[in-house]
């Protein structure tokens, strides 16, 4: 293929030198892959071919039947390669969408699938049918929300074209308590003109067509929208959904009526009160005509980008990933005040340098500046992305660790419940992500000694994580880690001794008993073992000699401040390696001989070529090698988060 394109250049070029047979295996090889040229590869698509309100001539017919097959060619391969490579993303967690926006963006946007929403059926079927179907709960249950409410999003958009203006908010109120509410007879309250206006058209013989339908969106029915979204779901998305009302789809699939209700107004554009809906009431309907606020035009477009600032976020990225920290925190804030440049001061770009900006330095020990820099990037989310969307959930989350390591414990816990909130609201309690908040809670709870309490979210952490990484994860081996050491700030060894031994098997199994993680679990056990028999000791003393036995006082110390931040970084995909003067000396040395190698190896290619001009340096080693090493714990998330 590589000597294919470097015949098309040579024959786009024009320059005489490509032979005639060379031209004809370029012609029979655009040919081949569909190309509209026959001299380079020109593949394009035509997304009118299958429309049936489009006719093309006769004299097209040849060419028509060559793209119609083209974007067969393409269907099938979303379908074989594609669609297989997103589910068992979601299955390694590479992606891990939380609603139906960022499952959206996963298909079409990361990686480059090019996946269209139309697949989203597919999708779903390849779902079902996967061995790891548990592990996939999420991606189904999301998949099922985003069906539905774009189901009821494209017969919303009939429905509001036989509306009067005067009628919007009791229309719009009556769409929704027939598609949520469990209220089985809701009926529209016409306003008093559109009453007196249908009583005037009566009179009239020679009415418009549509001035019959001004009243017809009145008479909708939950069955009949149920039945349509059922209808629009197989012709759109070829997927059967096994529902016939709200309450029924709340059941089979396990959603949430005020998850459907943030989608579908989403989608729509509708603005509703903020206060609690009684969804389940059956003896009044959850929406009022009052509860309308507004609606506003939802517009599809592309975001253009900044490629200057975004080449120098990407080198950043880059040096951070080398340990080059302080380079990278530059390049950084250059993209940051380019962004600001052609963007302003609120955007999602900028909101993501304040992040990684942040990032870096709270791991180069600077947490006053981290906690600024991520106090911006969390209030210019809840202003660009949504107080409720989940980038800002885990704003929520990095500012809620910046806070604790500056010792402000009770705002680290308020920011940690807040994001555990609006995480409920958006997905629901069974999402991995939900693992990671609640070790998070879990943690700070510890360090304040309210064990009993940061128990509750440690085991559920624990479930979570073993429901959908498997029993044998590393992250379900920390989960029992975390577990343990609150049994034993209770005193309660033998559980704790239980958790201990199943994290302590897993890294036995997953890693080997020279790792140091299994050497570390092995030690703990020991630790655990000795606490246990000393106090069975005590116990046998008190009830051999009653109130009158010399015991020496138990000593049960409260988790340190430090320990528990360390344990929060791990679990935040942070792990420090405390380096010694001579492991930076060695550090110091080996990239200075590197940066050798390379300065010769320009010159080399300097001597050869002297019109090549010289690249830029790559940075100062002793700088990096003076920076505390971050590096990424097999059993925790990226670096970046």
């Amino acid at each position: 293929l590589a000597k294919v394109k470097e015949l098309a250049e040579t024959i786009a070029s024009d320059d005489g030198t490509a032979d005639p047979r060379s031209r004809e295996v370029i012609r029979n090889a655009c040919k081949a892959v569909g190309s509209i040229s026959s001299t380079a590869f020109d593949v394009r698509f035509n997304p009118d071919i299958f429309s049936p309100g489009v006719r093309f001539p006769e004299s097209c017919q040849e060419e028509v039947r060559d793209q119609k097959q083209l974007l067969k060619d393409a269907a099938a391969f979303l379908l074989s390669c594609q669609i297989p490579g997103l589910v068992k993303d979601c299955i390694e967690h590479a992606v891990l969408p939380m609603d139906g926006a960022t499952l959206a963006e996963v298909m079409r946007v990361m990686r480059q699938r090019g996946i269209n929403m139309r697949y989203l059926g597919k999708v779903l079927d390849l779902v079902v049918r996967s061995p790891a179907r548990e592990q996939l709960d999420h991606i189904y249950k999301i998949g099922i929300g985003e069906l539905i409410t774009r189901s009821a999003k494209h017969i919303f958009k009939t429905y509001l074209q036989g509306v009067e203006l005067s009628g919007l908010s009791a229309a719009i109120s009556h769409f929704l308590n027939c598609f949520l509410s469990s209220y089985p007879n809701p009926v529209a309250h016409l306003p008093a003109d559109e009453l007196i206006s249908k009583k005037r058209n009566r009179r009239r013989r020679n009415r418009p067509p549509g001035a019959a339908d001004n009243t017809a969106w009145a008479v909708m029915t939950p069955q009949e929208l149920w039945k349509n979204i059922c209808q629009e779901a197989k012709n759109y998305f070829d997927f059967s959904l096994e529902c016939e009302t709200v309450d029924q789809a709340v059941e089979t699939y396990g959603l949430q009526k005020i998850t459907l209700l943030r989608e579908i107004s989403l989608k729509t554009g509708i603005q509703i009160l903020l206060k609690e809906y009684s969804f389940d009431s059956r003896h009044k309907p959850a929406f009022t005509e009052e509860d309308v606020l507004n609606i506003f035009p939802v517009v599809k477009h592309v975001n253009p980008k900044a490629s200057d600032a975004f080449h120098f976020f990407q080198s950043g990225q880059a040096k951070v990933q080398q340990g080059f920290l302080k380079e990278g925190c530059e390049l950084i804030n250059e993209a940051l005040n380019l962004f600001n440049n052609v963007y302003g001061a609120m955007h999602v770009e900028i909101c993501a340098c304040l992040r990684l900006l942040a990032r870096l330095h709270y791991i180069m020990g600077d947490y006053a500046e981290a906690l600024s820099n991520q106090q911006k990037a969390v209030l210019m989310s809840e202003r660009v992305m949504g107080i409720e969307h989940p980038n800002t959930i885990q704003e929520y989350m990095h500012l809620a660790l910046y806070c604790f390591a500056s010792s402000q414990l009770s705002t680290a816990l308020s920011l940690l419940y807040r994001a555990r909130y609006l995480t409920l609201l958006v997905f629901g309690e069974d999402h991995p992500e939900m693992a990671l908040l609640d070790n998070n809670i879990g943690l700070v709870l510890h360090g304040v000694m309210e064990y009993d309490l940061s128990l509750r979210f440690l085991e559920n952490a624990l479930a979570v994580s073993t429901k959908y990484h498997g029993p044998k994860s590393l992250k379900v081996a920390l989960s029992h880690h975390l577990v343990a050491r609150v049994y034993e700030s209770k005193a309660e060894f033998r559980s704790a001794l239980q958790h201990e031994k199943e994290g302590y098997t897993i890294y036995k199994t997953q890693l080997g008993e020279d790792h140091e993680k299994t050497k570390e679990s092995s030690e703990y056990l020991k630790c655990l073992t000795q606490q246990a028999v000393a106090l069975q000791r005590t116990m046998n003393e008190i009830y051999r000699n009653g109130s009158s036995a010399n015991i020496p006082p138990l000593k049960f110390t409260a988790p340190s401040m430090a320990s528990v931040l360390e344990q929060l970084n791990v679990i935040n995909g942070i792990l420090f390696i405390p380096l010694s003067q001579k492991d930076l000396e060695n550090l110091k040395a080996e990239v200075a001989r590197r940066q050798q190698l390379q300065e010769a190896s320009r010159n080399r290619e300097k001597a050869e070529e002297p019109m090549v001009t010289e690249p830029e340096p790559t940075g100062a080693p002793e700088d990096s090698a003076s920076q505390p090493q971050a590096t990424k714990d097999p059993s925790s998330p990226s670096l970046q988060g």
